[in-house]
């Protein structure tokens, strides 16, 4: 596995992931109603700076090989101008890969690339309280919690939910 920069020729296979996340309406604040215009803005757009987890695949058959990305992230201002020294970064993970490390190892990745583009810490503005893998890598990783915001998000399945801000100073 390897984590690159992502780029537009990616999104064919990043599309169909950010679909099956938002879906869940577990843990993006995404409606599934959102165009693939929208998706592709979230991580190509202005200032926008995304990566991806892949893996090499091989054909048997064939003697070819390709890959398939198992996740992605992205890394961008918090705030522009004086509070441009933060980051904030969106992570998404296959279903089909999830609990197998790939959050761990683009999270560390995360925190890399963010110190080596310049920023002096990372915020995440709205973790779900409830998706307790991400609760859970997060606090692993060092980031602090910094507050809940009491029923911000609206739950799929249930209901109301709390957000939780996250922090870490790089």
């Amino acid at each position: 596995m390897i984590i690159r920069r992502a780029t537009t020729e990616d999104f064919s296979q990043m599309l169909p992931i950010f679909r099956e996340v938002i879906e869940g309406g577990d843990a993006y604040d995404f409606e599934e109603t959102a165009s693939d215009q929208d998706a592709f803005d979230y991580w190509f757009g202005k200032g926008v700076n995304s990566w991806v987890m892949e893996e090499t695949i091989s054909d048997a058959d064939k003697d070819s090989a390709g890959s398939k990305i198992l996740g992605f992230y992205k890394i961008i201002q918090n705030h522009r101008g004086r509070g441009s020294h933060v980051a904030n970064a969106s992570f998404m993970v296959s279903r089909e890969t999830r609990g197998k490390g790939v959050g761990r190892k683009m999270g560390e990745d995360c925190i890399r690339n963010a110190k080596a583009m310049g920023f002096r810490a990372i915020q995440f503005n709205f973790v779900i309280s409830t998706n307790e893998p991400a609760m859970h890598l997060w606090k692993s990783l060092g980031f602090k919690e910094l507050c809940r915001l009491p029923g911000a998000f609206n739950h799929k399945k249930l209901g109301f939910v709390d957000a939780v801000i996250f922090f870490m100073e790089l």
